[in-house]
């Protein structure tokens, strides 16, 4: 697909807008979205930046944000990164964080963003390649097992013990199983 702008280079960001209910899309190259910088001045004339992207992330109304820019900067008590001196607003208004401080610095301030762009979940528990995966849930489970044996054991709950001391060896029996099979 060919850039809309120069109609010379292909097109690698592609937009699309739906305003009342009608949909367009634009198609830009590189070096045209460059010039346009981060911000998309679109047919209605209304424009869209990654600055407003967060601040709709962050619910702050870009307007609210920006008179109010000037009044969080003096205050005392502005959430800043120790080791880079970012503000929480600088980082609203950049869309990037100063070093990797910053997300520790920053980190209540994420958490319902975070959960909101990942369907409630705060953690990353990261993924398991299918061909790998029973081998290693197996190997985390009997982990979890052998540390609340250990607790059952100190609390002297002997017969729970016992039924987790045979849950985890049908489990090392199934693990093995697992690397004869294929691994």
């Amino acid at each position: 697909m060919i850039c809309q702008e120069c109609n010379q280079r292909p097109a690698t960001l592609h937009f699309t807008k739906i305003m009342n209910g009608e949909k367009a899309e634009f198609h830009l190259c590189d070096k045209c979205a460059q010039e346009h910088g981060d911000m998309f001045m679109l047919s209605s004339g209304s424009g869209f930046s990654i600055n407003n992207l967060l601040a709709g992330l962050f619910n702050i109304e870009p307007s609210y944000q920006e008179a109010n820019e000037a009044a969080l900067d003096q205050q005392s008590n502005v959430l800043q990164c120790e080791q880079c001196s970012m503000t929480f607003q600088q980082f609203v208004k950049v869309g990037k964080f100063g070093c990797a401080h910053c997300y520790s610095a920053f980190r209540e301030q994420l958490k319902p963003i975070v959960k909101r762009l990942h369907s409630g979940n705060w953690t990353h528990n990261g993924k398991v390649p299918a061909r790998i995966g029973g081998s290693i849930h197996l190997r985390k489970k009997i982990e979890e097992l052998k540390t609340n044996l250990k607790e059952l054991i100190a609390k002297e709950e002997f017969e729970k013990a016992a039924e987790t001391r045979d849950e985890i060896r049908k489990l090392e029996k199934e693990m093995n199983g697992h690397q004869e099979g294929g691994e």
